[in-house]
């Protein structure tokens, strides 16, 4: 069969990729095309456009590249009108994958959601859209069933698939005990910045995050960077500042800190899935935060304290993210605190919440049964 798959950010990617090898499981003839990353043509897929393409963030970026997004949409219902593809598999990416999902409705094309929008945050209005438009829902996170049925909407809760990553990366280092090269001669503890995936987020949070290498020297500061964006980009943060990157080495690097600032989103919660003691940073631009904090709808911003719906790791908000703030939310976890303690403790209890590992599995089963009309084992 063929099958197109629309990821528009890096997480996508990631899942999009496990999603992949696992439907080549049951499909080992399937044919893959569509908008995702590397990670996903390395799996096969024929990439029609990068992610990276895509990358607009908060509502004045989007409202200033008004063109640009609507000759995206144009672009890929052509290319998948070309293809006419026996199902679309929509990952994550509200924004642009509810507005395909519309239109391919109209053209009784199976649209598949992997990676459920987070309208229970807000515009729970879409639901009625998703009812609508998507013939299959997959969730990922365990009180998205509950949310989805007040609608009448059944969804099949997955798991979560930073569980299959994290497990893989697990399976595949077991018997590698070495530090990463570049830092095999600094004996001193890690702790990992993780500034986000996007330039506007790296903008406002690596700076903050930057100043805490003056304030703590007895440890090693890491920054986690990412492969689409460029080394030189980075670099105009360092300057003389002693600290160390890694580039797509990231979870090696949260496997070996102590301790972790990192921006709000996957990443938070890839962190808090390694059991890695954290703070959780945020900062947006000021007209995108006035209009995002009159609509959602959510008590927490970390993904990790939505699931356990209590503030297990502590979240810093415009304003509050700055470097006082930082350090004193930073410092009870990087030695044996009490702090530190309870903190493990709540993030063992997060994975049981999210189940083990297969979403990818689980997911790749039911669209093929689906497609199939197979009865799943």
């Amino acid at each position: 069969m063929k099958y197109f798959i629309i990821a528009g950010e890096a997480s996508g990617d990631l899942h999009a990729a496990n999603l992949i090898a696992a439907l080549e499981q049951f499909d080992p003839e399937g044919y893959y095309a569509g908008w995702g990353g590397d990670r996903m043509q390395n799996k096969g897929l024929q990439l029609l456009k990068h992610y990276r393409e895509l990358d607009y963030m908060g509502f004045a970026e989007v409202i200033k590249n008004l063109p640009a997004i609507y000759r995206n949409f144009k672009n890929c219902k052509q290319q998948i009108l070309a293809l006419r593809p026996d199902a679309v598999i929509l990952v994550d990416y509200p924004g642009f994958n509810l507005r395909i999902a519309a239109w391919l409705h109209k053209h009784k094309i199976p649209v598949f959601y992997y990676i459920s929008p987070q309208v229970w945050a807000w515009k729970s209005s879409r639901v009625k859209k998703i009812k609508k438009y998507v013939d299959r829902m997959f969730s990922i996170l365990p009180f998205e069933q509950d949310f989805y049925s007040q609608y009448r909407y059944k969804v099949d809760f997955v798991g979560h698939p930073l569980l299959d990553a994290i497990e893989d990366f697990k399976r595949n280092n077991k018997d590698k005990t070495d530090a990463m090269p570049c830092l095999s001669n600094d004996k001193r503890p890690v702790v990992a910045l993780l500034p986000g995936s996007r330039k506007q987020e790296v903008d406002r949070m690596l700076p903050v995050m930057l100043e805490l290498v003056a304030r703590f020297p007895g440890f090693q500061f890491v920054v986690a960077e990412v492969g689409s964006l460029s080394p030189s980009y980075y670099q105009k943060f360092y300057k003389d500042i002693p600290v160390r990157s890694l580039r797509g080495d990231t979870y090696k690097l949260l496997s070996l800190a102590q301790a972790a600032a990192v921006t709000s989103g996957t990443a938070s919660l890839e962190t808090a899935l390694f059991g890695l003691p954290s703070v959780i940073c945020y900062k947006a631009g000021w007209l995108s935060y006035q209009i995002a904090k009159r609509l959602i709808k959510i008590r927490f911003i970390g993904l990790a304290n939505l699931i356990m719906d209590r503030m297990i790791i502590p979240e810093l908000i415009q304003k509050e993210m700055n470097i006082l703030s930082l350090e004193r939310e930073l410092e009870p976890l990087l030695a044996d605190t009490p702090a530190r303690r309870q903190m493990k403790l709540d993030l063992a209890a997060l994975q049981d919440l999210l189940g083990g590992p297969g979403a990818s599995t689980r997911t790749a089963r039911l669209i093929f049964a689906h497609l199939t009309k197979t009865p799943v084992e």
